[in-house]
Order: structure tokens, then sequence, then C-alpha cells
């Protein structure tokens, strides 16, 4: 099955080139990239064009011009390009488990949609792996090691770095069937391209808002008739600590979408059919 990895970006050129080097060590090799950039900055581009020179899998570029925050268009940019059977969402800050993609694949099953989790790494292990003094693979397959380090410090949610292989026996038996934090979470989730295009994709009319980013598709799912699964410690990232970006008071928004959710209006209006 092929699949499409959708990054939303805004001008962190730095940690996409991270974020390709993880790609390139993907254990699944079914899949194509598209950089969803809220913006059209030519070091975004040539990022782009340089990484398509290093690495053999297939890189798409969507962009729109830089008018503020409208994540949710350039996210319905890249799945408009999309190919792929299955689609999977990142954010542009977050570094992937060589079994990212396979975690959620081998999780993957019709009628629902899968939500992951994060490691949130502190400043400290952040800049490292910027300077290029640790690799994020070296905290992947040297977790247990680290693990001392990481537990005292409460900044960093270390158990979200633990690997469980889906198809082994601890999955099988004590996992697959137990009740998990399912709620969406932007940063790392998927669904079948088809269940997302009948949705009518991200809802852009929330504004600048994060709404649309995850809690307004976790309502919408759900009301759909899909089950959202937990594909934590499965489908693994380490998201780079960097300076909150401010989106402004969400409140309203929020009581836009509970109206919504109301009126059953799980199809969005302003969504994919607006490009």
């Amino acid at each position: 099955m092929k699949v499409s990895l959708i990054i939303a970006v805004y001008k962190d050129v730095q940690a996409l080139e991270l974020i390709f080097k993880s790609l390139a060590l993907q254990t699944y090799k079914n899949f194509e990239v598209i950089v969803a950039e809220d913006g059209e900055s030519s070091q975004m581009q040539e990022c782009v064009e340089q990484a398509r020179k290093n690495y053999t899998y297939e890189i798409k570029h969507t962009t729109q011009k830089d008018e503020g925050v409208r994540k949710a268009r350039s996210q319905n940019n890249a799945i408009l390009a999309s190919s792929g059977e299955y689609l999977i969402f990142i954010d542009g800050d977050c570094i992937l488990y060589s079994t990212f993609i396979a975690g959620h694949i081998n999780t993957a099953t019709k009628g629902s949609v899968l939500s992951g989790r994060r490691i949130d790494l502190n400043a400290q292990l952040s800049q490292k792996i910027r300077n290029g003094e640790l690799e994020s693979s070296d905290i992947e397959k040297n977790f247990f090691k680290k693990y001392f380090y990481l537990v005292f410090d409460k900044s960093v949610k270390y158990e979200q770095g633990v690997y469980i292989n889906p198809t082994g026996w601890i999955y099988q038996f004590f996992l697959k069937h137990k009740k998990r934090t399912t709620a969406i979470l932007g940063c790392n989730f998927s669904a079948w391209r088809e269940d997302v295009i009948t949705l009518n994709g991200f809802d852009e009319g929330y504004g600048e808002s994060a709404v649309s980013d995850d809690m307004d598709w976790d309502w919408r799912f759900r009301a759909y008739g899909l089950e959202i699964r937990s594909c934590k410690n499965i489908a693994n990232m380490m998201h780079l600590d960097h300076l909150a970006h401010n989106r402004g008071d969400a409140s309203h928004q929020v009581v836009k979408m509970n109206k919504n959710r109301e009126l059953g209006k799980y199809v969005c209006e302003k969504g994919l059919n607006t490009h």
C-alpha cells in the first residue's frame, strides 16, 4: 500500500532536513513525501530540491502565499497533491523513528483512524540534534540506555519513546484491546485518503487558530462513524523544542466548532472544495 506522508512546515528548514534524514531510514519503503508549506520561501524550496538529489523517495512540495497562519489550507493543498491510499500527517518539527511509517501501516484497519504521541525533547537535547552533536537515531536505538537520563527530566515525556512492535506478542496480547488515550494529536495521526476526502479535508473556517489541527478532526471522525485507535509506542516521533507560536485566542473558534458538532456538520463547509 502506498503512503503519503504530509509534513506541515513553516520556515524551519533545519528541522525539515532532519526529518528528510529520518525518512531515509524508514523500514517501510512504499511512500511519498509531501511538504505542505504555509508560505513560499526560497530557502524551503532549496531545501526540497537538495533533498530530491540526496534521497531516493519521492518528494512533492506544495506552497501558497504567506498571508498569516493558514496551516489547514496548506495541508489541504497536500491532500489534493497526494497519490497514496493512506495519509499520515506530521508537523515540521518532529523527527521520526525508523519504524514510524511501518507502525502506522501495521496498525491501520478500515473504518478507523490512528492517533499517536511524541517525545517532547528538552531544549538541550533538541539543540544537540540540531547542531549534529547527537543523532536522533541514537535516541531510538539506545533509548533504554538513555532512559535514566530522560526519566528525571520532567520536561521530557520519556514513556512515549518506548517502542512496541505491533506484530509482536506484547502488543497482540496486552495492548491491542486495551483502552488507551485516543484523542487526535495533529502532529501524529493517520487516516485513509478516501475518508479524508469524504469529510472535505481540514476545515479552513477556523482562522489562524489550532482548532482545525486536531480537536475538530477528533469529533468529525467519530461523528462520521470512524473509530479512533491509539498507535502510541508504535509510531514514535521526537518533537524538537522551540519557542511556542502564538496563534491567538481560540475560544470563539471552539464555540463555532461546538456549534458545528451540535448540528452534525462533520463534512466541513470550507475545505478541499475551496481549492
